[in-house]
């Protein structure tokens, strides 16, 4: 009988599929993940799920969920496309969403799916801006021209329309085998408009109707020529955007500006952050991730040095200590209690205590 269920339930699955619905490669167990009594040190992302359960996404180890003591570590034995992980969010129907450098998982707190993209052309119908579509991208997957876009039944791997830029970057960069227009991080902005950093041809905003684009070569490439990519997009408290580095905020118009062809962000430059002194001989910062807490301050996590919080006005850093190690950090994240968590590479996930950060312990408070 259980034989048959199963059968039954991969036919369906099959049936669906060829109706052009997303396909699926499912694991299933009669119970997935270990329970563990450790951390990973590699921990890049915390997301606080809406029960109250935090999982935290290595660069290495896979997903880990953490509920009070209790540690439950999932891999690739439970279904995991990866153990690399690049993205962790949820629908309102409570499934997580985990995406990986090898594709992305849907999770039911049961079973771990495998979603399977529907390619999309730059022209294709299946651009589309909803409320509930949640965006993926799958930073370091080699050929990749946009995003992952899935609307609660297909996830649509799409393609932007062809940039001014890219024949300029392959002309410069003969016999690159990666592409330019590779996501390395995607934002909903306040206004429910999209904005997706690239690897090599800035950002590009798209308002459900038509596409823009914004670069200039300091937030792709740091002083010494290697490149950065736009890897940090953020609306502050007043409505003006962050990218990449300190130096500038940016006062973005609704508009767009067409000109021989092309449509481009309409911007101005304000000044960034001053009285940076991140100890490298400039005054401003390059950061992976951004965040506002609870009073509006803005927190910057940088690679290798540290954090910032600015509160419009003055800014104050913050060196995580961990031994000798110096700590690189990835992301850094609010959760639903308003608490400010970092996220890095090799030093585990860190949480501030209003104070100072102290490394995070399961179970402590």
């Amino acid at each position: 009988m259980k034989l048959y269920l199963l059968l039954l339930l991969n036919f369906i699955l099959i049936l669906t599929s060829c109706k052009g619905q997303t396909s699926y490669n499912t694991i299933s167990k009669e119970q997935v993940g270990d329970t563990l009594t450790e951390l990973s040190n590699s921990l890049i992302l915390i997301y606080q799920s809406a029960d109250g359960k935090y999982w935290l996404g290595s660069d290495k180890d896979g997903l880990y969920c953490v509920d009070g003591k209790t540690i439950i570590h999932y891999s690739k034995k439970d279904g995991l496309a990866d153990q690399r992980i690049r993205s962790i969010q949820e629908d309102r129907h409570g499934n997580l969403f985990i995406a990986t450098l090898d594709g992305i998982n849907k999770f039911d707190r049961h079973t771990f799916t495998i979603l399977e993209p529907v390619k999309a052309t730059s022209g294709s119908s299946n651009w589309k801006l909803q409320d509930s579509d949640l965006w993926f991208s799958m930073a370091g997957k080699s050929g990749d021209k946009g995003p992952y876009r899935y609307d609660g039944q297909n996830l649509y791997q799409l393609e932007f329309p062809k940039y001014y830029m890219e024949e300029e970057y392959f002309a410069k960069n003969p016999g690159r085998a990666w592409s330019p227009y590779e996501v390395y991080y995607n934002y909903k902005d306040k206004q429910g408009t999209m904005w997706f950093g690239t690897s090599n041809l800035g950002v590009c905003r798209y308002d459900g109707k038509s596409f823009s684009w914004l670069y200039e070569d300091h937030l792709t490439y740091v002083p010494n020529g290697g490149s950065f990519g736009i890897r940090s997009i953020f609306e502050d408290k007043t409505g003006k955007y962050w990218i990449c580095n300190t130096r500038y905020r940016f006062n973005i118009q609704k508009d767009s500006i067409k000109e021989n062809g092309k449509i481009l962000i309409n911007y101005q430059k304000e000044k960034g952050i001053e009285g940076l002194n991140p100890g490298d001989g400039t005054d401003y910062v390059y950061f992976m991730s951004a965040t506002e807490d609870d009073n509006g301050n803005l927190w910057l996590a940088t690679y290798g040095q540290g954090l910032w919080c600015y509160n419009g006005t003055k800014v104050k850093h913050y060196e995580l200590n961990n031994g000798k190690e110096k700590v690189n950090l990835f992301s850094i994240y609010k959760d639903k209690k308003g608490t400010v968590w970092a996220g890095s590479h090799n030093a585990g996930a860190w949480k501030f205590n209003g104070t100072s950060f102290e490394k995070f312990v399961p179970g402590s408070r």
